[in-house]
């Protein structure tokens, strides 16, 4: 019976994570110097919520075939980007913004923009980069994963937005070497959940969910796209805490506060 007893005592893990909980990982953070780059439609810097926060603005230009990166004044006629920025910055209001504006007027671009945007973010040593966006296309699969890898080595923290629709996309189902996120309905950004054996790995508000938009407005908008904005500024606010994190301790952090956030809700 005593060498039962054992067995059992032995088969409960002890709590490795005991010291891990939002309030003791980021209380009184604000994502202050925390680089994050957001790849996206651009930025409107002039929106009252986001004037200041916005440190750099480049934009996607192809001359003879070749993708090159200018500095951006023509803000955002899509929307998604700033939509994106806002969202950040109501998480981790300090965060020093980077503007990659790989899409157009309609939210679309090619793969090829997408590609040296996210090589920009690297190349710049950006802390997160937000990647509300991605692609179906087969022939980005190895260089996407080759640029993800590139990120991991580097320290940079990517977060990317599952596909709206039932379809796989690239980069979001390399969750290997990145954070992929999906949305669900609720508001609080801080409980955040974890779904364990999915590709898609985190679950996030996103549904109905108001943020900025061009010319100082705002918008109730639905999708991937606008929970991923979400983690990516709790990252901000770990990063501000532990700049040396990481993306493999950062990604444990996340998992281990979404179950403490699902256990809490099972208790409820």
């Amino acid at each position: 019976m005593a060498q039962a007893r054992k067995k059992s005592a032995a088969k409960t893990p002890p709590d490795l994570w005991g010291g891990i909980s939002p309030d003791t990982t980021w209380q009184g953070r604000t994502g202050r110097g925390v680089r994050v780059a957001v790849v996206d439609s651009g930025i409107d810097a002039k929106h009252p919520a986001l004037a200041g926060k916005i440190k750099e603005s480049v934009e996607a230009v192809v001359d003879n075939g070749r993708v090159s990166f200018q500095p951006s004044t023509s803000g955002d006629a899509a929307g998604h980007g700033t939509a994106c920025a806002g969202i950040i910055t109501t998480v981790a209001p300090e965060v020093d913004l980077y503007s990659v504006k790989v899409l157009g007027a309609n939210a679309s671009g090619s793969g090829d923009m997408f590609l040296a945007g996210l090589d920009w973010a690297i190349k710049n040593r950006m802390q997160v980069i937000n990647l509300s966006l991605g692609t179906t296309k087969p022939q980005y699969f190895g260089p996407l994963h080759d640029l993800l890898d590139r990120a991991y080595h580097a320290g940079c923290i990517v977060v990317a937005a599952a596909n709206n629709l039932p379809q796989p996309s690239y980069p979001s189902i390399f969750s290997s070497s990145l954070v992929s996120v999906i949305k669900r309905e609720g508001g609080d950004p801080f409980n955040f959940g974890y779904r364990y054996g999915e590709v898609i790995e985190l679950v996030a508000p996103g549904v109905n969910v108001r943020t900025t938009w061009p010319q100082g407005g705002y918008r109730q908008l639905t999708g991937n796209s606008f929970a991923c904005p979400h983690i990516a500024g709790i990252i901000a606010l770990l990063m501000e805490a532990y700049p040396a994190l990481t993306p493999f301790q950062v990604k444990a952090i996340l998992y281990a506060i979404a179950m403490r956030n699902q256990d809490a809700q099972k208790q409820s």
